[in-house]
């Protein structure tokens, strides 16, 4: 039976800023199962963003429950946080975040040095060496970011995200500073991935992308939307 990685009951989140009070979030509902490919779309300003970072322990909900593999995550303090998001969760952000000064595989292997339970310098090597395989970027292992393309950065970041062996893989406006052949690229990738049974949530303004998902959740001014109705559970 597929389980539920994700499930969101009624989060919601607000930010206040002197008097005024903005509703980034209002109640929303969902669950995302092992192995789907989910993408989050709508209008700028909806909290796309907002639920990303919830999403990934980056911020949490004013009210709600957040639970990752069943655990509810929403109270959990930074330090606590900062270990579930390094087993459990991998980003992919627009920007890639590689570090220049480093080579491909060091910058791959990062997330496993900040991994207490990872310890052994040969399973390191062998991993680095399987996530850049799953990506096709193994005859860059010894390049720096910057000689590279920035669709193959991309890759390098989502080899990156896959080498702590996370339950889902997060993804934001991953094409966002790609053109259209190298983001067709990644978006195959993405979808490889998924096939082998990668876990993926996707935010994307560009609808040519979000449709390719198997699950399309709208958002429209802080709230889900599904054929037009407010506040449907997808």
């Amino acid at each position: 039976m597929t389980k539920a990685i994700i499930h969101m009951e009624n989060i919601s989140k607000s930010f206040r800023t002197g008097e005024i009070e903005t509703e980034a979030l209002k109640s929303v509902n969902f669950k995302i199962m092992q192995g789907d490919y989910i993408s989050i779309t709508g209008p700028s300003g909806c909290g796309k963003s907002t639920l990303l970072s919830i999403l990934g322990l980056l911020d949490s909900p004013t009210a709600g429950k957040y639970f990752i593999d069943g655990e509810d995550v929403s109270k959990l303090t930074a330090t606590e946080s900062a270990n579930v998001r390094n087993k459990k969760i991998g980003f992919v952000f627009q920007s890639f975040n590689l570090i220049d000064e480093i080579n491909v595989f060091e910058n791959v292997a990062l997330p496993l040095t900040y991994n207490k339970a990872v310890r052994d310098e040969t399973y390191i090597q062998e991993r680095v060496k399987e996530c850049l395989d799953i990506v096709d970027m193994s005859h860059r292992i010894f390049h720096k970011p910057n000689q590279l393309s920035g669709g193959q950065q991309q890759r390098i970041a989502i080899a990156r995200a896959l080498v702590n062996k996370p339950s889902i893989l997060l993804v934001d406006e991953p094409t966002g500073n790609l053109d259209s052949k190298s983001g067709d690229k990644v978006f195959e990738t993405l979808e490889l991935l998924n096939k082998g049974g990668t876990t993926v949530c996707m935010v994307t303004h560009d609808p040519r992308y979000a449709d390719r998902a198997h699950t399309i959740l709208t958002l429209k001014d802080g709230e889900l939307v599904k054929n037009g109705e407010i506040g449907v559970v997808a």
